[in-house]
């Protein structure tokens, strides 16, 4: 059976081009939904997804990939666990159909660009920080606390009648950061 998924972001959006393109293309059971594909948390989606029937020939079908998800990532993986089941997965407007040796082919060629894709990130990241560090620099946020304002904490917080939220808000940096770089707190400035 043919299961449709149609999805727009926001209530202002239609979904009825979606809907009639599924039903011409024979979904006898259409689930709608108004959400951003960003959001994981999808509640028609996931009904589709507990609704098909895994070794009965059940296919996914969505207008447009993007859809069921927002980035190849997430749609790869969706489709792969679809795979897993033993349920197809079409879209309308690119033409893939993984219940054809064809449309298996060129869904995993997606997913191989993307692999490959990340890997060439990955390497370029790793490259840049080596170059950064070969040249002395060091990655990361700076210090919002330097060592002079430090100084002023742990003579601030030797005073009880000044709390940590008052001490934070004199260096200008939250009361979370203070205790990251003050491990213990007060107690423990006063037993120094």
């Amino acid at each position: 059976m043919l299961i449709g998924y149609a999805r727009v972001s926001t209530g202002d959006q239609n979904l009825e081009m979606q809907v009639k393109a599924l039903e011409e293309a024979g979904c006898k059971k259409i689930f709608t939904e108004k959400a951003s594909g960003a959001q994981r948390d999808r509640p028609e989606l996931s009904a589709a997804l507990e609704y098909m029937r895994p070794h009965e020939g059940d296919v996914l079908v969505v207008w447009k990939l993007d859809r069921l998800a927002r980035s190849l990532k997430q749609l790869i993986e969706t489709v792969e666990d679809l795979e897993k089941n033993n349920i197809g997965f079409r879209s309308l407007t690119e033409a893939i159909d993984t219940t054809s040796s064809g449309g298996k082919l060129v869904f995993h060629l997606f997913g191989a660009l993307s692999e490959f894709e990340r890997g060439l990130i990955r390497e370029r990241t790793m490259a840049g920080l080596k170059a950064a560090k070969a040249m002395g620099r060091v990655g990361g946020r700076p210090a919002s606390l330097g060592t002079s304002d430090l100084v002023v904490a742990k003579a601030l917080l030797k005073d009880k009648t000044i709390t940590v939220k008052e001490v934070a808000k004199r260096l200008k940096t939250h009361y979370s950061t203070l205790y990251r770089h003050l491990p213990g707190g007060r107690a423990a400035l006063m037993e120094e």
